[in-house]
């Protein structure tokens, strides 16, 4: 089957000319599945993985049925600001010379600036929920002129708790003549969702939803929650003076924290989440682009849209609850093949999401030690000794002593350390005896205090030299 060209669609002439200007000649696999039919008006459900040509789905038909009047006819919504921009842009390059008003309306700006520009007559907006109610409440935005509406990102905007802001929109739009959700992913809740507000769609879905995993170093570190700041610093030092980090967190509490933290060891950073006022985020962005800072810290929503050449490393400090974050966030580095690394930290209890990130996209992913530091490099941040981290299920941490079963047996080296360190016998453990070493476990909350007196006492005129066992 021949593959159809733009040319065969007979486009409307000034998004024909726009799209040759692009250098565009064939259409993407989702473009091919969803531009006919949403230029019929049916409501559609189209699915494909970011960087598809999702958005020239849904905005191509979108431009053919809007005329440059002045009166709002279309709108498109999106999770985050950034995404909002970046839609708008696209359809302002696809529009070519038709002349329409696209406008975007998002929090973090100023209001009135805002409603000054949709007063002066707008035909597609490119919004964010909380801001285009906040408009339709105020009276800037007449929700019941739209006839063509579409959801980007619909798995986040229902994931996220936008579903009723999302609802609230729709339910004043009763002239909407066709609906249209595009995402990469669409779990069953989406779709049950997706039926409240959608007319018979059609779901169309690209063939190309493989997730392209990055051909860069992974690599993950086995560290507890107190010492990620010491891995991170390790990681920081041997990145060189040409390099530029992203950080993921999984929270917008932890990008401020761990901004704080890395300005109070003079690793100067950039924070960035979705509380930030617009102006600002466009600020730090153009910082970590340009190169006044190496180091910016976000969260995967903040992120969305991201697009910065030249990342070097790309750390999880949280590591993702899904496997496509994991891979859209290494995705940030090794571009152009260009070289880079990821490295991810890995708590006690995080190991199984590992192994599932590695299985599910046949990746391998070495559990390594956090790296040296590069040659006359002093350690910024110090490691904590993390009782939480080295003890096991039940809440014991192995100790290696150095005095094995031909002078001490389980019962005596059990009663003596209770006996000096004037512990309950819960405090310990299993008691391992070696030919020239033992492991005695203790409990988390007194392993610390034990190991101080076994290290100031000797058993049989012997000393232990107490360790952790890792």
């Amino acid at each position: 089957m021949t593959t159809p060209s733009f040319n065969d669609w007979d486009l409307e002439a000034p998004i024909a000319k726009a799209i040759s200007d692009l250098g565009w000649t064939k259409p993407t696999e989702i473009q091919i599945e969803a531009l006919p039919v949403a230029r019929q008006g049916m409501d559609v459900v189209g699915q494909a993985r970011t960087g598809s040509g999702k958005t020239a789905a849904f905005g191509i038909p979108i431009i053919e049925n809007c005329e440059p009047s002045g009166s709002l006819q279309a709108m498109v919504l999106c999770p985050t600001r950034e995404l909002a921009v970046q839609v708008a842009k696209e359809f302002e390059s696809l529009q070519g010379d038709k002349g329409l008003s696209i406008e975007t309306v998002y929090g973090g700006t100023d209001l009135e600036k805002q409603a000054k520009r949709l007063g002066k007559g707008v035909d597609v907006i490119v919004g964010t929920p909380g801001r285009v109610i906040d408009m339709s409440k105020r009276g800037h935005i007449d929700l019941e002129s739209i006839s063509r509406f579409c959801l980007d990102e619909a798995d986040r905007m229902l994931d996220m708790g936008f579903f009723p802001d999302v609802l609230w929109i729709l339910e004043r739009m009763p002239n909407r003549g066709q609906t249209m959700l595009f995402s990469a992913t669409f779990p069953q809740e989406v779709l049950d969702a997706a039926e409240e507000f959608t007319n018979d769609p059609l779901h169309v879905m690209s063939d190309d939803l493989e997730v392209e995993v990055p051909e860069i170093d992974q690599f993950a570190i086995r560290v507890g929650r107190l010492n990620k700041m010491w891995a991170l610093g390790r990681i920081i030092a041997n990145m060189g003076d040409d390099g530029k980090m992203l950080i993921f967190t999984n929270t917008k509490r932890m990008v401020d924290m761990l901004a704080e933290r890395l300005e109070r060891f003079r690793m100067g950073s950039s924070a960035l989440h979705g509380d930030m006022a617009q102006n600002k985020r466009e600020r730090i962005l153009k910082g970590f682009r340009e190169g006044g800072t190496s180091v910016l810290i976000a969260t995967d929503v903040a992120a969305r849209g991201l697009d910065v050449e030249g990342i070097t490393h790309v750390v999880n400090y949280d590591l993702p609850d899904e496997t496509e974050s994991y891979v859209h966030r290494i995705g940030r580095t090794g571009r152009m093949g260009r070289s880079g690394q990821a490295w991810s930290f890995v708590t006690r209890g995080e190991r199984g999401m590992l192994d599932k990130i590695a299985n599910t996209w046949s990746m391998k992913i070495p559990l390594v030690d956090a790296p040296e530091l590069p040659e006359g490099a002093k350690e910024a941040i110090r490691r904590k000794d993390d009782w939480d981290e080295l003890s096991d299920g039940f809440g014991m941490v192995p100790v290696r002593l150095s005095i094995g079963k031909a002078e001490a047996s389980k019962m005596a080296l059990a009663e003596w350390i209770q006996r000096e360190a004037r512990v309950p016998d819960i405090t310990i453990g299993e008691i391992i005896l070696g030919e020239g070493e033992s492991i005695v476990e203790i409990h988390v909350k007194k392993a610390s205090y034990v190991i101080d007196v076994l290290k100031s006492r000797k058993f049989g005129g012997r000393d232990l030299r107490p360790v952790i066992a890792t």
